[in-house]
């Protein structure tokens, strides 16, 4: 089979990965904090993730190494996919999905402070292409940023700080390496803000079904889009996660009846042209 349709395929798994966990996700919001979702997410993810290991001798390959920098890599993401969830039950989801895929702009911004990569006056361009696109979406005037919008912002900057992480981690570490550590710490960090903001709830009849489609979606869709990167370059894989944006906005509408807001379209176009621009981009 040829790279690119094997890396299509990997994408396609991402892809109804992400959408899985954003429709399990409005399932369970009504009855969980987020807290409690990331909690039962990351053991269940921490399980499958030994499993696996064990079951491809790979347990080996978890070691003590950089642990600041997985704290760091894992306080990012908690906090981002915190105000993910957060976020979902409150805005349409094309807005929540386009807001989200601004996290490449931030890590553009991030890079010459944390990677000591260069900052070219395209990048700069492209990121301020992008931050239009946000402008769009969220139109924002006096009184009309709701927290919604606030949280799925935050929930892109945290994402940002997590793909940093994880680049200098990839240069040295294991995939299973990573994925242990986003589990077992996110385990822990959701078990303290959990209780501290108890009392718990326990899953049900009711929420475990899509407790379970958030941990093992959640789980392949970082599984698919790693083998795709592995397989053939950003500048083709990450047009093909874009097709997340179309995809999660035609469910909303068919499951939630979210109205297509026409500057949502425009904005998620903007912002996926700089994103394009940016994996495309050779200087």
């Amino acid at each position: 089979m040829a790279p690119l349709t094997t890396a299509a395929g990997w994408m396609i798994g991402a892809i109804v990965s992400f959408t899985s966990m954003a429709i399990a996700g409005r399932l369970v919001r009504d009855d969980l904090n987020t807290f409690e979702i990331m909690m039962y997410r990351s053991y269940l993810g921490l399980f499958i993730v030994l499993a696996l290991a064990a079951a491809f001798g790979t347990l080996h390959q978890i070691n003590r190494r950089h642990l600041n920098l997985h704290l760091i890599r894992n306080v990012a993401h908690f906090t981002g996919q915190n105000l993910w969830f957060y976020a979902l039950p409150l805005i349409p989801l094309a807005q929540l999905f386009a807001l989200e895929f601004t996290s490449p702009i931030w890590v553009v911004l991030m890079a010459p402070l944390f990677l000591g990569e260069r900052l070219t006056k395209t990048k700069a361009m492209i990121a301020a292409l992008g931050f239009l696109g946000v402008l769009i979406v969220a139109r924002p005037t006096v009184g009309t940023i709701s927290i919604g919008l606030i949280a799925a912002a935050g929930a892109a900057i945290g994402f940002a700080g997590a793909a940093i992480a994880t680049r200098q981690l990839t240069r040295t570490e294991t995939i299973t390496c990573v994925l242990f550590y986003l589990t077992a710490m996110q385990a822990v960090f959701g078990t303290i803000m959990a209780v501290w903001f108890g009392p718990v709830a326990w899953p049900t009849a009711d929420t475990a079904p899509g407790l379970i489609i958030i941990g093992i979606a959640g789980l392949c869709a970082h599984f698919c889009l790693t083998k795709a990167l592995s397989i053939a370059p950003a500048s083709v894989v990450m047009p093909m996660d874009f097709v997340r944006l179309p995809v999660i906005a035609i469910i909303g509408v068919l499951l939630y009846g979210e109205v297509l807001d026409f500057w949502i379209i425009i904005g998620a176009a903007v912002i996926l042209l700089a994103n394009y621009l940016n994996v495309t981009q050779k200087t």
